[in-house]
């Protein structure tokens, strides 16, 4: 389920009056074609009754001339005249083609192809085709309609982006406003874990939970200071990549039931150095380690790999959890969308972020079967040493 899907109905208002455009287009332009067409109809109706006149004259020669004479006031229409037998007596019509032939001779198959109706007078039988102009006008709606579904579709896309830039806004305000919120009670509990341990330094027991709990406070500090990198843009740092996948790999397994356990890499395993920023970085990580966590209801095993390429590092994040349903897998990265029956589906979106637009890198569901588990693929640029 997404908790962004949008109720606003302005996307179909759009393409509903593209549509009216594009039928009243496709209508009006259909008119004219019409009433073009009806003209031309009656230039060659008015040339047929005028060499049917010409033809009950008895000068032949001014007979011709005037058969000449008409035609020329149809240049542009096409037009090929033949006698009797099929052949070419003269045509015209055809723009810079007129001068070729064979292009003249396979325009008169084409008359005859489609049905024209001939103008047959005396011993001459006439074809007349549509003009350039009319053609023109008949594609015209096609091209319009296009231009306008073009109009629609980027505006329904400035309308989704609009969307999300307002959604990332809102976001980056409550994650800052978050961030300045816990400040003030982190600070607080903080007071009082050095006053426990002024006061009660001799008590062993007391000392132990005070300590465990300073390392949770300063977990806690440490999120609300991921929270206030939102939307600004991090320092990146080089850092050996198994260190920093080790530590938070420690980080979670201390926190992860005992019938979990991780396979990752060691520490010093090589010396491979990416370019990062630690906090934003780890909580990339453990958001992956925590969903994993989280599909495993309780018990499997969580793997940790680097791929190491000429320019590139890839990490993989494995488990044996419950998997992805195959038309899901598109979906995790989408912000609200969720599988949980709690939590707003934003762990995955702000990986995404974080490791695409702040890393310059690419994360990716390179593996997912549902009952056998899930490989998160990160990948991202290597510095050379």
């Amino acid at each position: 389920m997404n908790i962004f899907q949008t109720t606003s109905r302005w996307p179909l208002y759009l393409a509903v009056v593209g549509l009216v455009i594009v039928a009243a287009s496709v209508w009006y332009t259909n008119y004219l074609a019409g009433q073009l067409a009806s003209t031309e109809e009656n230039y060659v109706n008015l040339y047929k009754q005028a060499i049917e006149d010409l033809a009950e004259l008895d000068d032949l020669e001014e007979d011709v001339t005037l058969q000449t004479d008409i035609l020329q006031q149809m240049e542009t229409v096409p037009r090929i005249v033949t006698n009797l037998e099929g052949e070419l007596l003269f045509w015209g019509g055809f723009g810079d083609r007129d001068s070729d032939t064979a292009y003249v001779m396979r325009q008169y198959h084409e008359f005859i192809e489609e049905g024209r109706e001939p103008i047959k007078v005396d011993q001459q039988i006439m074809y007349v085709g549509e003009s350039r102009l009319l053609r023109q006008l008949r594609f015209f709606p096609y091209i319009q309609g296009f231009l306008i579904l073009s109009f629609i579709i980027i505006g329904f896309i400035g309308i989704n982006q609009a969307r999300k830039a307002e959604q990332n806004r809102v976001w980056v305000g409550m994650a800052k406003e978050t961030a300045h919120q816990l400040g003030t009670p982190i600070s607080a509990i903080m007071g009082w874990v050095e006053h426990l341990k002024l006061m009660y330094a001799e008590d062993e027991d007391l000392m132990e939970v005070s300590s465990e709990l300073e390392k949770d406070v300063d977990r806690l500090s440490m999120v609300a200071n991921r929270f206030s990198k939102i939307g600004a843009t991090p320092e990146l740092q080089a850092v050996n990549v198994y260190a920093e996948l080790d530590k938070c790999r420690e980080y979670m397994q201390k926190r992860a039931p005992r019938k979990v356990s991780f396979d990752f890499p060691a520490p010093d395993q090589g010396d491979d150095m990416v370019a990062i920023n630690p906090l934003l970085f780890d909580w990339v990580v453990e958001n992956l380690l925590r969903n994993a966590l989280d599909a495993m209801d309780g018990k499997g095993t969580i793997s940790g790999g680097v791929r190491v390429l000429e320019n590139k590092v890839m990490i993989d994040i494995s488990d044996t959890g419950k998997g992805i349903a195959p038309k899901d897998v598109r979906r995790v990265f989408t912000p609200g969308f969720t599988t949980k029956k709690r939590g707003w589906g934003l762990g995955l979106s702000l990986v995404k972020r974080i490791v695409q637009e702040y890393h310059k890198g690419k994360i990716v569901v390179s593996r997912s079967e549902v009952g056998k588990g899930t490989t998160f693929t990160i990948t991202l640029p290597r510095v050379m040493n």
